[in-house]
């Protein structure tokens, strides 16, 4: 498979000042706050009925030495469905319903298919973003309680070993529980970052988002995995 494809399969994260005393108060219940805690107020934030956001998204083959980067916005809706919609470098569209999924590359005339739980399971592809209890349940997880910028930071590791994922971390925007930045880590030390902005949450999302609708003439072509 060329690197093309590289993207898609491995597919698919203030205060402002006042008294000295408010301040203190403030930072003292931030700091407070448990993992648990924290990760109660991310499920919350994320369990609307679908959110879209704007990524930008850096992926490494290490041994290879092959650094693809793209950019594009993404739509999600519990359970399980997504749409990532690549704008650079070259349009693609990778879809889930979460049962089947689709990576379609107009430029290649091609769409490849297969079954959405063989790719996604586990919190693979960010999965976790249409489902986030997904990260309690799957994961264990670490939090570095030594930062002390604008993002708590979490590091899950599969509870279930798996080949495709060693380890998963998050940043957290501390003043929103928004997931800002998600690196995925695997056993070869390949990686992939996904940089999420502009966040807008509780929107209602057409569900035809999330099916795909082979063009005629488009190459189809079956991938799934065992």
């Amino acid at each position: 498979m060329g690197h093309k494809w590289f993207i898609a399969v491995i597919v698919v994260s203030f205060m402002i000042g006042g008294p000295a005393a408010t301040v203190f108060t403030a930072d003292a219940a931030e700091n407070s706050l448990t993992l648990d805690d924290i990760l109660d107020r991310v499920e919350k934030r994320y369990s609307g009925d679908g959110f879209t956001a704007d990524f930008l998204q850096e992926s490494t083959i290490k041994a290879m030495k092959i650094t693809d980067f793209a950019r594009g916005r993404v739509f999600v809706k519990y359970p399980g469905k997504m749409r990532w919609e690549y704008q650079e470098p070259e349009p693609q569209i990778i879809v889930t319903d979460g049962i089947r999924l689709w990576m379609y590359r107009p430029e290649d005339n091609q769409v490849m298919t297969g079954g959405a739980p063989a790719f996604f399971r586990d919190g693979k592809g960010a999965s976790f973003l249409s489902d986030i209890k997904i990260i309690r349940e799957k994961f264990n997880i670490a939090m570095d309680t030594t930062a002390q910028d604008l993002y708590y930071r979490f590091t899950l590791f599969p509870i279930e070993k798996s080949l495709d994922i060693t380890e998963i971390r998050l940043e957290v925007d501390k003043s929103t529980y928004t997931i800002a930045r998600i690196v995925t880590i695997n056993q070869y030390g390949d990686d992939t970052h996904i940089e999420m902005v502009n966040h807008r949450f509780n929107v209602n999302l057409d569900p035809s988002l999330f099916s795909f609708e082979v063009p005629p003439g488009v190459d189809e072509l079956k991938i799934d995995e065992q």
